[in-house]
């Protein structure tokens, strides 16, 4: 372990679960991680060697089969992944936003039903927000559920779910306008449903078609897709928590530590440009002397180590926060807004110091490039969490009298 981006209070379970999934990244991911992505393959040996480690649960209860780890070793581990692919990171953080809502807003019916198979990684998690007209204006989702005698019939379009076609239970949220009075809050007409499905693509149940993968510049390998809706039948007992009206508030609170999570991946990503750079630029010898001997170089790897560090202790600060119990959306949406801007800085100025060669596909900081800028725009964009850290600020430094 290197002196950057180190994490200060580790427990011994912790150091021992970080290790492992170093070891894992290093000896499974890396490796393949580059043919993978051009071949656009879903990981699916190491999605399994993640299963056998546990990380599918790392985060969920023991009573419930998982680890009981807090959020801190969750966002490391994805730091470590990311660090390896991106993507693989990426097939686990939809089912972790899942299992956290389920373990918190859920029914003991609905926790007793789904966290000990999510911690095997039996079941699958996805989450399903944005619509093709909407991404980070969540008000404006049209889809709809409609009460009637035996549940809810529910009709609408989503789009970018991720895992959408891998998973076996997709959390939607859609409008349920019975849930209160029409001059009510549109938030308080939304609710959260948790829709079983069979892995594939095409009409998987009735009332429910996912079309196919959508095709994508970076973050291949996980698939993303459309998911819509007609006349799909569900019951009362789908009804994430079994109140109906709760559903944003229950996705916020989900996509409030999926923000933290992002933030890992952009640490992991950022990491690993900057081993490339600082690897390749002790072997690219230019006018004489290895590249890193000019001082344009080595100031720019100063930069680098600089962004990394100070991405990687915000995260860590986010998630220690959320651990506490306290209130972190402001600190989350600080990690996610810093880490994602200074990871697509790292990974250009790891481009840069490849010269030519960072074009080719041959080297992996050309995969890192394309990754980079998804991190931008995934669990809100940057203006968004501009947006959140305003409002926060607001609120903790309003003027008084």
């Amino acid at each position: 372990m290197t002196r950057l981006a180190y994490t200060e209070g580790m427990t011994d379970i912790q150091t021992e679960i970080l290790s492992a999934v170093r070891d894992f990244v290093n000896n499974e991911i890396l490796p393949v991680a580059n043919e993978l992505e051009h071949n656009d393959e879903y990981p699916q040996a190491i999605v399994d060697g993640l299963k056998e480690l546990g990380v599918f649960g790392l985060m969920i209860p023991e009573e419930y089969g998982g680890l009981g780890e807090s959020l801190l070793t969750y966002v490391l581990v994805v730091e470590e992944i990311a660090r390896g692919w991106m993507s693989v990171s990426g097939v686990i953080n939809t089912h972790f936003i899942v299992a956290y809502m389920i373990m918190h807003h859920g029914t003991q019916e609905q926790k007793e039903k789904y966290l000990p198979r999510m911690a095997t990684g039996e079941v699958r998690g996805a989450f399903s927000m944005s619509e093709p007209n909407c991404g980070s204006d969540v008000a404006a989702i049209t889809s709809k559920g409609v009460k009637n005698a035996d549940g809810y019939a529910i009709t609408g379009q989503k789009m970018w779910v991720t895992n959408g076609g891998s998973s076996t239970l997709v959390a939607v949220l859609v409008r349920t306008d019975d849930a209160a009075p029409a001059e009510s809050s549109v938030y308080k007409r939304m609710s959260t449903f948790l829709v079983e499905k069979p892995e594939g693509f095409g009409e998987v149940r009735p009332g429910l078609n996912i079309p196919g993968k959508i095709e994508k510049m970076g973050y291949k390998g996980v698939d993303t897709t459309e998911l819509i809706m007609d006349d799909l039948q569900l019951s009362n007992e789908d009804l994430l928590g079994g109140e109906a009206g709760k559903g944003f508030y229950q996705m916020m609170d989900g996509v409030e530590v999926g923000r933290v999570n992002v933030a890992a991946r952009a640490c992991g990503v950022a990491i690993r440009a900057f081993e490339l750079g600082i690897e390749y630029a002790q072997l690219r010898v230019t006018f004489g002397k290895a590249i890193i001997e000019h001082q344009a170089v080595a100031f720019r790897l100063a930069d680098m180590a600089t962004k990394v560090e100070a991405a990687h202790q915000m995260m860590v600060m986010a998630a220690r926060l959320k651990d506490s119990g306290a209130r972190n959306d402001l600190e989350s949406g600080m990690a996610k807004f810093l880490a994602s801007e200074y990871c697509k800085e790292v990974v250009e100025d790891s481009f840069r110091i490849h010269g030519g060669y960072g074009y080719s596909k041959e080297y992996e900081i050309e995969r890192l490039y394309r990754e980079a800028p998804m991190l931008m725009i995934g669990e809100g964009t940057a203006d968004i969490q501009k947006m959140i850290i305003s409002r926060r600020l607001v609120e903790e430094y309003k003027l008084k009298g």
